[in-house]
């Protein structure tokens, strides 16, 4: 069975929006656009004209870098816009529901709730460093289940789904779920990518974002990769225009092999700082736990929360606080080497206060 049979009906029939046509070199009286130019852009395409319905070149290059067709990539602006529109395509409102674990990244139940579908979460146990059971995820599943999101290494844990799990999950749920693989932060682990199941797997969609590793999180620019049916739908439903010409034009810019290259070196010094704040962090009396991490954070236990945050937060340094079952726990993210020792000192003088 095609995953396109477990998108909505009305999706399945949804056309793309036929947007003016856009040829170089021409006239363009056809799209209601300004004549003249806003004297406050330089740009190399002028902003008084649309953007690319669909950034084309853009397209093809991400789609060489990840190894797929152009025809299996979709540019999104960031993952959270890619979350949003897998969860109008596939999810019934009041009917469907969306499986995934706990704690993990909170939009995937944000999206969710708009959409109006249930959004189950499948707690992962601390003690075992909150890996997925794909047995007990399953359990969570029902024929109601549209989507299944497994952020690999997931946010705010740090820890990588296993290829074995991600697997077994895909196989139980085959023409039955679209199962999601958010790998916002896989750069940052020796872990390949999920992508290399596509041609296994029908039912995998895989999320990349050039927020983190490529250091472009203003930018909001992202990709949802699939089969070509599933991409031809989220294409459809995508607004068009979606990507504004200074973005493109950025983005375009930074892709270059030497700027991948400097990605690179600077994800290999973000793991080392990763490896030497975590080893720094286990030591201080306060810090209960620490969990090990495949991603550009730490979460770490501490006995008094507040405390930590109020030194934290008066010596001009944030970290992240989350409720619930992390109640205790904060997540840091991987500064400069400058950064990171400043916090070390403030989390240093907090122990012995």
């Amino acid at each position: 069975m095609s995953i396109t049979a477990l998108a909505r009906d009305e999706i399945r029939a949804l056309s793309p929006y036929k947007a003016a046509e856009q040829v170089d070199d021409t006239i363009r009286l056809n799209a209601n656009e300004a004549p003249f130019r806003n004297p406050a852009e330089e740009f190399q395409r002028p902003l008084n004209r649309y953007p690319e319905i669909r950034p084309v070149r853009l397209r093809r290059r991400l789609a060489d870098r990840y190894g797929v067709l152009e025809s299996q990539l979709l540019v999104s602006r960031g993952s959270s816009e890619a979350i949003d529109m897998l969860m109008r395509v596939f999810c019934r409102a009041g009917r469907d529901n969306v499986v995934t674990m706990s704690p993990t990244f909170s939009m995937y139940r944000h999206y969710a709730t708009i959409q109006g579908a249930e959004c189950r979460a499948v707690p992962a146990d601390a003690d075992a460093g909150f890996a997925v059971d794909a047995a007990a995820l399953l359990a969570g599943c029902d024929d109601a289940t549209r989507l299944v999101f497994l952020c690999s290494p997931n946010n705010p844990t740090g820890t990588l789904v296993g290829r074995d799990t991600l697997v077994d999950v895909l196989t139980a749920r085959r023409d039955r779920s679209v199962v999601v693989v958010d790998e916002a932060y896989v750069e940052f682990s020796e872990s390949s990518s999920a992508i290399d199941l596509l041609d296994e797997f029908d039912n995998l969609i895989v999320l990349r974002t050039l927020s983190k590793a490529l250091a472009l999180a203003g930018a909001r620019c992202g990709a949802v990769i699939g089969h070509a049916e599933a991409i031809a739908m989220l294409d459809a439903v995508q607004a068009p225009y979606a990507l504004a010409t200074p973005v493109v034009e950025m983005v375009d810019l930074a892709l270059t092999d030497a700027h991948w290259a400097e990605a690179a070196r600077q994800v290999a010094l973000v793991r080392t700082e990763r490896d030497r704040v975590q080893a720094a962090l286990a030591n201080l009396p306060f810090v209960t736990r620490t969990w090990p991490s495949d991603a550009n954070f730490v979460l770490i236990e501490v006995d008094d929360v507040d405390r930590v945050l109020a030194k934290t937060r008066a010596d001009g340094i944030l970290v992240r606080h989350f409720a619930d079952d992390l109640a205790d726990c904060l997540r840091i993210s991987i500064g400069a080497p400058a950064e990171n020792d400043r916090l070390l000192r403030c989390l240093g003088q907090t122990g012995d206060a």
